[in-house]
C-alpha cells in the first residue's frame, strides 16, 4: 500500500509542469514576433502615399504662392506687419509713488472733562468746523457767569470811582479840595479800569473754554477710528485723542525723481508751465486720478541718487487712498510729429538696433534703426525708417536677409484650397465606387473564350 503512493508525490509532477510552462512562454514570445512583423509591414506599405501627401506643404510641389510651395517661395516665413506712422509722442517719466494725505490731524480736547456726546462714525467724512463729540458743559458755563458777575460788578464800582473824581475836580476849581484828593481819586479810577479789563479777559477765558468743550474738527477729511465713548474723562491734550482726521482731498503723492531727469523737469516748471501726471494701479491698467506736479525736494539722496517730488490731485471720489502705493506717470513735454513703431518691431543685435522691412516683392529686408523716447507700447525711431514703410512685427526671428514672407491673409487662404482639392478628391472617391458597385459597364469580368 505503501508504495502505491509513491507516484503521485508532487516532486515527480514537477518537470511536466515547467515543461508547460516553458511552452506557453515560448508561445506568446512567438505571437508578440509575428505582430511586430506585422506592424513593420503596415508602416513601410503606408509610408510612401503618406510622404507623398506631405510633400505638398515641405515645398515639393506645392502650389505657387502656399507656404513652402514653388514659383519661388519656398522656405517662406508667415510674419505679422505694421506701418510706420507719424504721431505726437509724450515724454513720460514713470515711478513708484505713495499717497500722502495733505494733512492728517488726532483731535484733542482743549479743556478737561467727561464726555458727554459722540457725534461722528468711524470712517465719516466730516467737515472742517463740524462738532465730533462734547464734554460736560455745565462747569464751564458756571465760571463764565461768575465771571460775567465780577466783571459786572468792578464796572460798577469804576462807574461810581469816575463821578466821584469828577465831583472833585469841580471843587478843585472851587477852590474847595486839596490837588491830592484829586490825584488820588484819578488814580483810584485808572486802577478799577485795569480791573474791569482783567474781568473783560477773564469772561472771554470762561467762554472760551464753553466753546472749547465742543470739539471740532480742524480741518475737512475722513474720520478713523474713535479711541474713546461717552462717558469716559478726558484731560486737555490727551495724546491719544479721541480720533485721527485725514483729508482725503486734495491729496498728495511722493516719488522719487531719478537725478539725471531733474533737469527735464525743472526746465518746464520754472517757466510756469504746469505737467501733468496721471496716478495708476498696481497693474497699471486703471487710472486712479489725474493731478498736477506740485514741487522737488531742495537735495539729492546720496544713497539712491534721486531727489523726491510731490504731486497734488484733487481725489473727489476718494480713488487714492492714504499711504497707498501707486505708479504715476509724469509727462514732461510732447514731441510733435514723430515716427514711431511698436515695441516688437525694433530688435536688438550685435551691431545694435534694427528692424525688418517688407518690400513690394514679399521679401524682408534688414535695416539698422535709432530708437528714441518710447512708452509701454511704442517706441521712437529718429532714424532708419521713414513714416508709411511696412515694418514687420511678428516672425522676425525666423527671417533671413531677402527671405520671402506670407501676410496671415495670404497664408489663410492656402489651407483653403487644400481643403477644397481633398473634398473634390473624396467625391471622386465616393462616384468611383458607386459606379463599382452598381455594375457599371467594363466592371464585370469577360466570359472565357471572348477576345
Amino acid at each position: 500500500m505503501g508504495n502505491a503512493t509513491r507516484p503521485t508525490r508532487p516532486i515527480r509532477q514537477l518537470p511536466s509542469r515547467q515543461y508547460g510552462r516553458t511552452k506557453i512562454f515560448g508561445t506568446i514570445v512567438v505571437l508578440l514576433l509575428i505582430a511586430g512583423m506585422a506592424g513593420l509591414g503596415y508602416y513601410f506599405k503606408h509610408r510612401e502615399p503618406a510622404a507623398q501627401a506631405g510633400g505638398f506643404g515641405a515645398g515639393a510641389g506645392g502650389p505657387p504662392g502656399a507656404p513652402g510651395g514653388g514659383g519661388g517661395r519656398r522656405g517662406a516665413t508667415t510674419v505679422g506687419t505694421t506701418v510706420a506712422e507719424s504721431t505726437d509722442m509724450p515724454v513720460i517719466l514713470e515711478a513708484l509713488g505713495t499717497v500722502t494725505p495733505a494733512a492728517t490731524v488726532t483731535v484733542r480736547p482743549q479743556v478737561s472733562g467727561v464726555i458727554t456726546e459722540v457725534r461722528f462714525r468711524e470712517g465719516q467724512l466730516v467737515n472742517k468746523g463740524e462738532v465730533l463729540a462734547v464734554i460736560d458743559r455745565r462747569p464751564f458755563q458756571m465760571s463764565l457767569m461768575q465771571a460775567q458777575a465780577q466783571q459786572q460788578r468792578d464796572q460798577a464800582e469804576l462807574e461810581n470811582a469816575k463821578l466821584t473824581l469828577e465831583r472833585y475836580r469841580m471843587l478843585q476849581t472851587q477852590d474847595s479840595i486839596a490837588q491830592q484828593d484829586v490825584d488820588t481819586q484819578a488814580a483810584t479810577v485808572k486802577q478799577l479800569e485795569g480791573t474791569v479789563a482783567s474781568d473783560r479777559a477773564a469772561v472771554g477765558t470762561a467762554q472760551l473754554d464753553l466753546d472749547y468743550s465742543e470739539i471740532r474738527s480742524p480741518i475737512a477729511g475722513r474720520t478713523g477710528l474713535r479711541v474713546i465713548d461717552a462717558g469716559n474723562y478726558i484731560a486737555a491734550g490727551d495724546t491719544n485723542g479721541i480720533v485721527v482726521v485725514t483729508q482725503i482731498s486734495p491729496t498728495d503723492v511722493e516719488f522719487t525723481v531719478p537725478q539725471d531727469r531733474v533737469s527735464e523737469i525743472i526746465e518746464p516748471v520754472s517757466k510756469g508751465q504746469a505737467l501733468a501726471i496721471t496716478a495708476l494701479d498696481r497693474t497699471r491698467t486703471h487710472t486712479l486720478s489725474s493731478g498736477v506736479f506740485s514741487t522737488l525736494d531742495n537735495q539729492v539722496n546720496i544713497d539712491t541718487g534721486t531727489v523726491r517730488a510731490k504731486a497734488r490731485f484733487e481725489n473727489k471720489d476718494g480713488a487714492l487712498f492714504p499711504s497707498q502705493f501707486v505708479n504715476v506717470r509724469l509727462t514732461l513735454r510732447l514731441i510733435d510729429n514723430a515716427v514711431t513703431l511698436p515695441v516688437s518691431a525694433v530688435r536688438n543685435g550685435a551691431d545694435g538696433d534694427f528692424v525688418w522691412l517688407l518690400k513690394d516683392d514679399q521679401t524682408a529686408t534688414m535695416r539698422k534703426v535709432t530708437r528714441g523716447q518710447a512708452t509701454n507700447d511704442r517706441v521712437q525711431v529718429t532714424d532708419g525708417v521713414k513714416v508709411g514703410e511696412v515694418v514687420i512685427t511678428e516672425g522676425g526671428d525666423r527671417l533671413q536677409e531677402g527671405g520671402h514672407v506670407i501676410l496671415p491673409a495670404d497664408a489663410a487662404k492656402a489651407p483653403a484650397a487644400g481643403a477644397a482639392d481633398a473634398t473634390n478628391a473624396d467625391g471622386q472617391k465616393k462616384r468611383e465606387h458607386r459606379r463599382r458597385k452598381d455594375g457599371a459597364p467594363g466592371d464585370k469580368p469577360a466570359a472565357p473564350g471572348t477576345p
